[in-house]
């Protein structure tokens, strides 16, 4: 749609026709379209678990649409027993305490994040983002009027950006600060001082800080999770905590997440909720209700096996010439760099780009994989490993049967 376009001829808003697809649900989408028609597709690109979600959580949720208490509308925001409970699960699991009242419970991660970002940021107000990034992060910042900032971080340094990086991409109009440890796409984990560094910087600044904790279970090796509003206490008022139970308790599909901050906030992104889709399904957070009440056993056994995995998918990608994979220390993705197969020939082809790459992957070996275009650094592949193990072999078995002809 060109420029000279006027208002009565646009047939989607300039605002919403900017949005981008997401490139990860867009993978997974062709990928079971494939298998569906009959091909032995092997997909690397949903961030989802393959195990069920744990049999008391369906349990409540079937008991909770017997009873008629949750058929009709409930509170907005979410709730009471279940903000009394993340309330309580906040405590146990990030050390730190904060009331019901500055809790709203949402359609899953993606509506707390677009909701926190539209509560804070006035147009043309500017987000650091470090890179590599979810795909959804920058699209929600632009949807709420803001102006995502780019910091790159590449293999070198584990994916993690340092304070004098984030100080370099400070300006004027420097409202937030984006953290996720551990990361999607990148499975990097900060450690307590690095983090620490970051939410002393951002204090210094005046600066806000969104914080997405939702992997905050899966962490491997000597790695350890920080919250960042629990050890840089004069950060509260100016942070918002986002989670949910999808990657945690295997509950994608339930679509519950919430956010934590400061009460004002909290209050505002509730009143917008109520009029954007009011209160989250009744039988979902019930559910999640008993999610986060319950013990943390069924997410250790999760947890161990994604470990296994994650250790056998970073050394079958090492041993592909060409490719470089950092070991991930969180979350269930690695994020190999293939920046050395470019321009390479591979069955007739030279992908100039990861996206071109991906889409030969796909073609010959039957494997959906993403590229790092959708993540903001080219060069890279994004694949989950949070599917079974011998689809896992299988799959990166093909990858290094294809990627291993390529030539100069």
């Amino acid at each position: 749609m060109s420029a000279a376009t006027s208002p009565s001829e646009r047939r989607v808003s300039a605002r919403i026709g900017a949005i981008s697809e997401s490139a990860t649900l867009a993978v997974d989408a062709k990928a079971k379209a494939l298998k569906a028609a009959g091909r032995p597709v092997i997909g690397f690109g949903a961030g989802e678990p393959d195990f069920p979600t744990p049999g008391y959580i369906v349990d409540a949720a079937v008991e909770a649409c017997r009873n008629p208490k949750y058929h009709r509308y409930t509170p907005a925001g979410g709730l009471p027993e279940l903000k009394a409970a993340i309330a309580e699960k906040t405590l146990r699991d990030s050390g730190y305490q904060v009331d019901a009242s500055q809790i709203l419970v949402t359609n899953g991660g993606k509506q707390a994040i677009y909701e926190a970002f539209a509560a804070i940021l006035d147009p043309g107000d500017e987000v650091i983002v470090p890179a590599p990034y979810w795909t959804t992060y920058p699209e929600s910042i632009r949807l709420a009027g803001g102006v995502p900032v780019d910091v790159v971080a590449d293999e070198t340094t584990g994916y993690r950006v340092s304070v004098e990086q984030l100080e370099a991409a400070r300006t004027e109009r420097t409202k937030v600060v984006l953290f996720v440890s551990p990361s999607n796409p990148t499975g990097a984990v900060y450690s307590e001082a690095e983090a620490e560094a970051i939410g002393k910087w951002a204090v210094e600044h005046g600066l806000w800080v969104l914080t997405d904790e939702i992997y905050e279970h899966l962490v491997y090796g000597d790695a350890k999770f920080t919250s960042l509003p629990a050890i840089v206490p004069e950060l509260r008022d100016k942070c918002i905590v986002v989670n949910g139970v999808a990657k945690t308790y295997a509950m994608t599909g339930w679509r519950v997440g919430w956010i934590v901050g400061p009460k004002d906030v909290v209050k505002a992104a509730t009143n917008l909720q109520s009029h954007a889709t009011s209160n989250v399904s009744n039988v979902a957070q019930i559910a999640a209700l008993a999610a986060v009440s319950g013990n943390l056993d069924a997410v250790a056994e999760m947890r161990t096996a994604f470990d296994r995995r994650r250790q056998t998918i970073v050394r079958m990608l090492n041993e592909i010439d060409g490719v470089l994979c950092p070991e991930p220390e969180g979350a269930f993705y690695a994020y190999p760099s293939v920046k050395e197969l470019l321009g390479k020939e591979i069955r007739g082809k030279r992908p100039a780009t990861s996206v071109e790459l991906a889409a030969l992957i796909l073609d010959e070996a039957e494997v959906a994989v993403v590229p790092g275009e959708a993540f903001g650094t080219p060069g890279y592949l994004r694949l989950s490993y949070a599917l079974g193990d011998d689809d896992l072999v299988e799959g990166v078995s093909r990858l290094q049967k294809l990627l291993g002809e390529a030539k100069a």
